[in-house]
């Protein structure tokens, strides 16, 4: 189940609960939330980034178990290996 972040569409309106934002775990079958469970604010869904959890090392490590070589530059028109 994925988060979703909301915020009131009017900032200036809300309760403490909803005027920063605030993110709720919901099924994707459930509606989104219209307005504020606490104060009944207009709320819309916030589009955001998703978070693919890959690092830099893991990305490292699947290159070099296939056989690529990683190169660093050192100057102008110079690269050392790296592995």
């Amino acid at each position: 189940m994925p988060f979703y972040s909301y915020e009131p569409v009017d900032p200036a309106q809300g309760c403490d609960f909803c005027r920063d934002g605030f993110d709720r775990l919901q099924s994707l079958r459930e509606a989104p939330l219209t307005v504020c469970p606490e104060c009944g604010t207009p709320l819309h869904r916030v589009i955001s980034a998703p978070n693919l959890g890959r690092s830099e090392a893991a990305l490292d490590d699947r290159a070099r178990a296939a056989g690529f070589s990683k190169l660093k530059r050192i100057g102008t028109g110079e690269y050392e290996r790296q592995y």
